[in-house]
């Protein structure tokens, strides 16, 4: 049989080498999986504190960051907590009260940062009543017992003279403000607190108002980000391309306020809520000790003040 002819011409040369090229090229490029690590990533609440996350997502920051970030809004920071533990999701987010606890029972979570640096809830009592004195002897809905919500609202509460248990009684309603909120409506709790901007659509079914967290629990750390120590140690590059996104989701915020409105009430009962409301809003919590400016540099104490807190009202020892 004759041997096959093998060709020199230049031309076939140039397009095996580039052929063979393309496949090295094919086989040494990483995948766009291995590229973009998927992250799962738990919200405990659809709610203004809660934007930042939102905005990672729908303004592609997440994305730019190389990451395939999936956010799951889950029932409040408990559930959140236990889908941490048990590796359900990668980052988890809440108050940092349960996290602490947690810590404390051994559990291997670590805060790497912060969400906004302020309390977000309104204090909404039944229609009969209309000053924080007069709910004396009432059942506020809660969440959880060791929430930051609930920290902060005792401290609230003491500095009007109630103190707990012996001037009010805590329930606990799964679900977060929206719970509570059905809750209030339904007579089983006196009063409660709701992440803002859930207070117009309380203040529209007739609940009052009766004040603000924030105007006397200032600069309390009300929402963490969280992860697990050991996958952190494991995953440093996909933990520090998230943050960064975060850090670019707070700058955006901040900058770009009316625009954070439409992403902010999305989906919520407030969805109906006025521009000039959700301005509001934004500008409120904006001031929180900084809110979403990552630049504040009093930020750093705040862990400290949320662990004296607590420890004062035996949540930790």
């Amino acid at each position: 049989m004759p041997d096959r002819a093998v060709s020199t011409d230049p031309m076939v040369g140039q397009f095996l080498s580039a052929v063979a090229f393309l496949v090295l090229l094919v086989l040494h490029t990483p995948s766009a999986a291995q590229e973009r690590p998927k992250v799962f990533l738990g919200a405990s609440s659809k709610t203004l504190g809660y934007s930042p996350l939102w905005v990672g997502a729908k303004r592609g920051f997440f994305e730019q960051q190389g990451l395939d970030v999936q956010l799951v809004l889950l029932r409040g920071v408990p559930m959140t907590l236990q889908a941490l533990a048990a590796g359900s999701l990668q980052i988890g987010t809440g108050g940092p009260e349960p996290y602490m606890e947690a810590s404390e029972r051994g559990l291997d979570f670590v805060i790497t940062g912060g969400i906004v640096n302020g309390m977000a809830q309104v204090i909404i009592a039944g229609k009969n009543y209309k000053t924080v004195e007069e709910l004396r002897g009432g059942t506020f809905g809660a969440n959880s017992l060791t929430s930051s919500t609930v920290t902060a609202l005792k401290e609230a509460l003491k500095q009007k003279g109630l103190e707990y248990p012996r001037d009010y009684k805590l329930l606990i309603i799964a679900g977060g403000s929206a719970s509570n909120l059905t809750a209030l409506q339904s007579g089983q709790i006196t009063a409660t607190t709701v992440a803002v901007p859930l207070n117009y659509a309380a203040e529209e079914l007739g609940f009052n108002t009766l004040g603000r967290l924030l105007d006397t629990v200032p600069n309390f750390q009300a929402a963490a980000v969280v992860v697990r120590r050991s996958w952190a140690e494991k995953n440093r590059p996909v933990l520090v391309r998230f943050m960064k996104a975060m850090v670019q989701s707070h700058r955006w915020l901040h900058d770009n306020r009316d625009a954070a409105v439409e992403i902010s009430v999305q989906g919520t009962p407030a969805q109906t809520c006025s521009r000039s409301q959700g301005l509001g809003i934004l500008h409120a919590e904006s001031r929180l000790a900084g809110g979403w400016r990552t630049e504040h540099g009093g930020n750093e104490a705040q862990p400290a003040r949320v662990c004296r807190t607590i420890r004062s009202q035996g949540t930790v020892a």
